[in-house]
């Protein structure tokens, strides 16, 4: 079993974006929330059944969800024991932090990987109830990276 548990992808429309997925691929999707992080407001929605979720985030220009060029696959998100050392050992992989929501108060972190053209998401397994509550109520605990098990690999 992996730590991994969602794909996001940024969207400018929200509804457009889960009425594709559903009318595309039959995808059920809870209600939408409104969230603000620093500066910026934005849209967040996931899908309905449990993991792996899809999330589609609506967020304005100029934000860590920044889709005024357009929908894009945006990352892959993983729960983590320890998100600061999650981070410092993808950063020593050559794998650098495009985006943190720690100083806003939210442990998770965002890591650019080049060779997927996309980003890895670190999210504090601490959040995990609160995720669960709001997204798949009754759903089953997800696994997390022990990241004191994964030492930074030399060379």
């Amino acid at each position: 079993m992996t730590a991994f548990y969602h794909v996001c992808f940024v969207v400018p429309d929200l509804e457009r974006a889960m009425q594709d997925f559903r009318r595309s691929a039959g995808v059920e999707w809870s209600a939408p929330h409104s969230d603000r992080l620093g500066a910026w407001d934005y849209r967040i929605v996931f899908s309905a059944g449990g993991p792996p979720f899809i999330e589609l985030i609506e967020g304005p220009a100029g934000s860590p969800w920044d889709a005024s060029q357009g929908a894009r696959f945006d990352h892959i998100g993983f729960w983590s024991e320890d998100v600061r050392q999650g981070s410092r050992r993808l950063e020593h992989e050559g794998m650098p932090t495009d985006f943190t929501g720690c100083p806003y108060g939210r442990p998770f972190a965002y890591h650019q990987v080049d060779s997927i053209g996309a980003r890895i998401e670190l999210v504090d397994v601490g959040r995990q109830a609160a995720f669960l509550d709001r997204w798949h109520p009754g759903g089953d605990p997800m696994p997390a990276v022990a990241e004191d098990a994964r030492p930074p690999q030399e060379g």
